[in-house]
């Protein structure tokens, strides 16, 4: 079937928001290996920007993947149980659970800088909390917590998870063994979907982890603005390329494994 004018119009203009997006990050990372950018491509290609990254900031490469984590874990320790709560409160259609989920997208629509200032105030005294990574950690979960619960919350409300829990009581099945052996399962696939969201969103976070973090728990983000400012423009592209190394397999991975368990779903 011969394509009409307007595919091509609409393909032509995909294309070029694509290129309006990629190209200034492939000119970045293209600067990370290059001899001198301002100079250009003339001057030549050179790995030494990288090794002089990796060298000074790898360990703000996996103390970001260890508060990424460790973020998803909290998050989903946390969240799955209460989008489960608030799924079952009338369908999430009362007054409490509507304020409840409100109150969870708070964090989102307040600054970074207001929450990270909030959480020193309120704990900043304690020396030994402030100074370590589990008080970036709070900070990422306030943040991220609610990009766990919808997708799961929403998940349950279009689901026949209610029949299946009341066939599952039928059979003698407790509260918890419901829970485990037939929610968990039914909702994977949002519980991969809120993943996929909490460890992006952990990792490339800056505004809250600029003002939590101290020189010992300088993250990825952190650093790479650290080197954009302290360093060769040549050493912050690096940087941007050992990023974007590290975390596009991250989501490559993230979303097969997304894509799996919603095939399996539909099984």
């Amino acid at each position: 079937m011969q394509r009409s004018w307007r595919f091509y119009l609409q393909l032509a203009f995909t294309l070029l928001v694509c290129a309006f997006l990629i190209v200034p990050v492939l000119l970045s990372m293209l600067a990370g290996i290059t001899e001198n950018v301002f100079v250009g491509l003339s001057s030549g290609f050179t790995t030494r920007w990288v090794l002089q990254v990796w060298d000074a900031y790898q360990a703000t490469i996996w103390r970001s993947i260890f508060i990424a984590l460790a973020c998803l874990l909290v998050t989903a320790v946390l969240g799955v149980p209460l989008a489960y709560a608030l799924a079952r409160h009338k369908g999430g259609n009362s007054r409490l659970a509507r304020v409840i989920e409100e109150l969870l997208m708070m964090p989102v629509a307040v600054p970074g800088l207001a929450t990270a200032l909030a959480l020193i105030m309120a704990y900043g005294q304690y020396r030994a909390f402030r100074g370590s990574l589990l008080f970036i950690l709070v900070g990422h979960v306030l943040f991220t917590l609610p990009f766990m619960v919808r997708p799961v919350l929403a998940v349950m409300q279009s689901s026949q998870l209610a029949v299946l829990e009341e066939a599952a009581a039928g059979l003698g099945a407790g509260l918890m063994q419901r829970f485990f052996t037939v929610v968990i399962p039914n909702v994977l696939s949002g519980i991969v979907a809120g993943a996929l969201m909490v460890v992006t969103l952990s990792i490339g976070e800056f505004n809250i982890t600029w003002m939590l973090h101290t020189p010992l728990t300088m993250t990825l983000p952190v650093g790479l603005a650290d080197a954009y400012a302290s360093m060769r423009l040549e050493v912050g592209s690096a940087y941007t390329l050992i990023f974007f190394f590290m975390i596009i397999p991250l989501l490559i991975a993230m979303q097969w494994v997304a894509h799996s368990s919603r095939t399996r779903v539909r099984l």
